[in-house]
């Protein structure tokens, strides 16, 4: 592979070969709604993400009751090559409806470029502009903070299976939206409070 560069006035090519091409080079990312075909990617993303224990996780069960928003839900791209994802599910804790974010999944390759805070940005504002109020998940909090989710802590708000109280999180898109939230959190196409 021949890069490139303008050294002065006189152009030089620099050679590379796949193997030895930098990880500083920018690396051309797109990102776009999540669709139907990118299904089986992200399974597989999910998978080397978080491995089999994901399916007995509190969040996962939730998940289980109806399918994600796609509207809300995107992918990262290289080329054709789905390298990431997030994803937002309608869910409601008691009566009141919120999303629950998550599985935000990056492919190890791609990990520490900022690709999944530019997912978690785009899914974000697209939940503000689709008029929802608030967004919780299970993670880490250090991670999360930069965009709004803080500890869920006093609330009466129950989830499917245990979560470490530390790494239950909320992120209010509009100010008070978690004042007086209680009940139990279930798939908004579950039924039932």
């Amino acid at each position: 592979m021949f890069l490139y560069c303008q050294c002065g006035l006189q152009p030089k090519a620099i050679v590379y070969s796949f193997e030895k091409i930098p990880s500083m080079l920018n690396h051309v990312v797109a990102y776009a709604p999540e669709e139907p075909v990118h299904d089986v990617v992200i399974e597989e993303i999910n998978r080397e993400a978080f491995g089999p224990g994901r399916f007995t996780r509190a969040a996962y069960r939730i998940r289980e009751g109806g399918p994600h928003d796609r509207s809300l839900s995107f992918v990262a791209l290289n080329g054709e090559h789905v390298i990431a994802s997030i994803r937002l599910t309608p869910i409601l804790i008691g009566p009141t409806p919120a999303m629950l974010l998550g599985p935000l999944a990056v492919r190890p390759a791609w990990k520490n470029q900022g690709i999944g805070a530019a997912l978690m940005r785009t899914s974000m504002e697209a939940a503000r502009l689709a008029g929802h109020d608030l967004v919780i998940l299970v993670g880490d909090e250090p991670y999360y903070a930069p965009f709004g989710f803080r500890q869920i802590s006093g609330h009466q708000i129950e989830m499917p299976a245990p979560v470490d109280p530390a790494r239950f999180l909320a992120c209010e898109l509009k100010p008070r939206a978690l004042y007086d939230v209680a009940g139990k959190v279930r798939h908004a196409h579950s039924g039932g409070i």
